[in-house]
């Protein structure tokens, strides 16, 4: 069998997903690619941000599928066209390992890898999870045949699971479930990229909290429980006149968004509250660090990354007791941990905060110190070096047989 270590001491590896990217980059995945780089030759099969497919080269080798306009038609892209171009890439460059963002776009990487391996060639696939992937879907819209989906969503998952080697989870959540799938191999946990120094930048700098800015960033789905700070916040808004509520994200359920807003003006809260669609990391590290507390009400969470952004900028963080939050808020001492669609909980929490400035502030500088430990970018590289050597060893080994 041809030994592509020895051939070549840097690992080529290709990235698998529905990951949108531009050409150039933004800065935030320029920065991150140029990070990972060092790690070996980058390959990533993903989408582009409009109609038509691209090549190019910035950090990494990118290859993007078409973002055509409706999610059943993009899973066909994934699941068909994907694995032929990872195949190609595996004979064409060589590489090394497949890395699979989720269960459901496993299945390419795992195609690829069973022909490539029929024709004589080794591959690791690594496979992560970066959320409750048995559950999200059904928590983000309304699915027709639930039944039907999970059935078929449970034999994609079990292909991708049984022909991965390595898995990648990025919370203690993720990872116990995935120890529910997978038997006897190894699994690595590290937290989602994130550009988090644009975050300290705010951070360290933030002085004393006379803002009554209330904030939720993340898309605009069932799942993330935004109805339910909408409820709490009416409750708390007319004894805190100054209080805001900046609500940051993209509106990826059109019905769901046109019902918070509808919600929002029936609660008349029109003139307290202020939509803000998707804008650079930068911007919104400063609407962040204008906060006196950051809300993440989610009915399920993998991780929650822009907890910590947030606690990065000096910001302390009211989140559900779901998922990876409870990883990084502290009840009490960061932020606090309420159960999720508590709305009583919720506004008795926010009240808290706008009645007591100066504990509040000490809260953001705790939630501070907690992100400088939770991420880092050398950290984030590191996890992935380690993947990678285990990764390797694994080629290796596989080499000896023959």
């Amino acid at each position: 069998m041809k030994n592509t270590i020895e051939k070549n001491n840097l690992t080529k590896v290709c990235f698998v997903g529905s990951a949108r990217h531009t050409k150039p980059l933004d800065a935030t995945n320029e920065k991150k690619f140029r990070s990972l780089k060092n790690l070996g030759e980058l390959f990533i099969i993903g989408f582009s941000k409009n109609l038509f497919p691209q090549q190019f080269k910035e950090h990494a080798h990118f290859y993007l599928l078409p973002q055509l306009p409706f999610p059943i038609i993009r899973y066909i892209e994934i699941f068909t066209i994907s694995p032929i171009v990872a195949l190609w890439l595996i004979f064409r460059h060589d590489i090394q390992v497949l890395v699979a963002q989720s269960p459901y776009e496993g299945i390419a990487a795992a195609w690829a890898k069973i022909i490539a391996g029929l024709l004589g060639r080794k591959v690791v696939l690594v496979l992560e999870s970066h959320g409750n992937f048995e559950e999200d879907l059904f928590s983000q819209r309304k699915i027709k045949f639930p039944k039907l989906y999970r059935f078929v969503m449970n034999i994609i998952a079990s292909l991708s699971v049984n022909n991965a080697d390595l898995f990648r989870c990025i919370s203690s959540s993720t990872k116990k479930q995935l120890e529910q799938w997978v038997n006897h191999k190894q699994i690595f946990q590290f937290p989602t990229w994130t550009d988090i120094d644009t975050f300290f930048e705010i951070g360290n700098h933030k002085d004393k909290q006379e803002s009554q800015n209330i904030v939720y960033t993340g898309v605009l789905i069932p799942r993330k429980g935004v109805h339910h700070l909408v409820n709490a916040f009416a409750v708390i808004s007319e004894d805190f006149p100054q209080a805001r509520l900046i609500i940051v994200g993209k509106e990826d359920d059109k019905t769901y968004s046109d019902n918070l807003k509808l919600q929002i003006n029936k609660l008349n809260l029109g003139l307290r509250t202020n939509f803000v669609p998707h804008i650079t990391q930068k911007e919104l590290a400063e609407v962040m660090g204008k906060a006196c507390v950051f809300v993440l009400p989610s009915v399920s969470e993998g991780l929650g990354r822009v907890v910590v952004e947030a606690m990065a900028t000096s910001t302390p963080v009211i989140g559900t007791n779901v998922g990876g939050i409870p990883d990084m808020v502290q009840d009490g001492v960061n932020g606090f941990l309420i159960q999720s669609g508590d709305e009583a909980e919720l506004g008795q929490k926010m009240r808290w905060i706008l009645d007591n400035p100066e504990q509040s502030d000490e809260m953001g500088r705790k939630a501070h110190a907690f992100a400088k430990n939770f991420f880092s970018v050398q950290a984030y590289i590191e996890g992935y070096r380690k993947i990678f050597l285990h990764a390797s060893s694994l080629l290796s080994a596989a080499s000896k047989k023959y």
